[in-house]
């Protein structure tokens, strides 16, 4: 990634005021939790700005680790994931400039880069093959990524239909990122997104919290009472809450960029400390096999699921 994007910024550019629940169409929320969720977009777009106009891959990472606060930058290097993929996916001939983030300054942030380039897929018609370059494994997480977009961009409406090329596993992924969606679309409001996700069909429900514990976790703004609420929601599907929670643990220690809510939100949908939710993640990956008739990544979160999975799971009515 020794080049500039050049004339990229002025085509692709995405103004800080996208992130604006306004803008959005997004109900209005708490004002300290919509400032707070309002603020995760703006950071995600600086992020992307940035990975426009970098030089290389070590400047991007200088630019972010600089300007960004640890607490957010997971999020930054999320939209500089999107920024880099759109550059390769317009200028193929090119060496992967996402690649090369993820080979080097970016390692610490593989989850989440690898989630912001799923926002390139979603955006370009063609992008499907690319999610094939990426990692066997995490490169899934691009699915993630998609199904956000989606979500985030749907007019504070959710989208019922999947996009006509994803594939059955894809599918699952991209509810993953549908349902973290919801805790923006939803002003993380435990009432607001159980009632989102009772709206899409029930076999989707498992996915979709998931996604919504991830958010809880990694973007927090909810406090113990909310997130007690949203265990309870959940009812049957508590174990994916705490799946979703788990990655999110996983991706901020490897980072190094924990949070307070990280605790708060494994401790409360896991029933664990961040550590010990985190640590699942990494057990669930001995002795993983290749992709198969089920893909490694979807084995992955079933066996994390398995781990956290509460004793009693009962649903309740919303």
């Amino acid at each position: 990634m020794a080049r500039s994007a050049g004339p990229a910024c002025a085509l692709l550019g995405i103004g800080r005021e996208a992130a604006s629940f306004e803008r959005r169409g997004f109900l209005p929320a708490p004002p300290a939790v919509q400032q707070r969720l309002e603020g995760i977009g703006r950071t995600f777009i600086d992020g992307y700005r940035a990975a426009l106009s970098a030089a290389s891959a070590e400047a991007l990472a200088a630019q972010l680790d600089a300007e960004i606060p640890l607490a957010g930058r997971g999020f930054a290097y999320e939209g500089a994931g999107m920024g880099l993929a759109l550059l390769d996916l317009l200028m193929p001939w090119t060496a992967s400039r996402l690649q090369a983030f993820l080979a080097g300054p970016a390692l610490a942030h593989c989850y989440i880069v690898h989630v912001g380039a799923g926002w390139a897929l979603a955006r370009l018609p063609w992008g499907e093959g690319y999610r094939r370059r990426l990692d066997p494994l995490l490169g899934w997480l691009a699915y993630d990524g998609w199904g956000f977009h989606r979500g985030y961009f749907g007019g504070g409406r959710i989208p019922a239909a999947y996009p006509a090329r994803l594939g059955m596993a894809a599918r699952r992924v991209h509810d993953q990122g549908l349902g973290r969606s919801l805790w923006f679309v939803c002003g993380a409001d435990p009432w607001r997104v159980a009632m989102a996700v009772a709206g899409l069909d029930a076999g989707r429900h498992a996915d979709l919290w998931a996604g919504v514990g991830l958010a809880a976790t990694y973007a927090g703004g909810a406090g113990d009472a909310a997130l007690a609420e949203l265990r309870r929601l959940a009812g049957a599907h508590a174990g994916w809450l705490a799946q979703g929670a788990a990655f999110a643990a996983k991706a901020r220690l490897h980072a190094g960029n924990p949070t307070a809510d990280t605790e708060r939100g494994c401790r409360a949908l896991c029933g664990c400390d961040a550590v010990t939710a985190a640590a699942a993640t990494d057990r669930a990956l001995q002795a993983l096999p290749a992709d198969g008739p089920e893909p490694a990544y979807a084995l992955w979160r079933h066996r994390i699921h398995a781990l956290l999975r509460p004793r009693s799971e009962e649903p309740v009515p919303c």
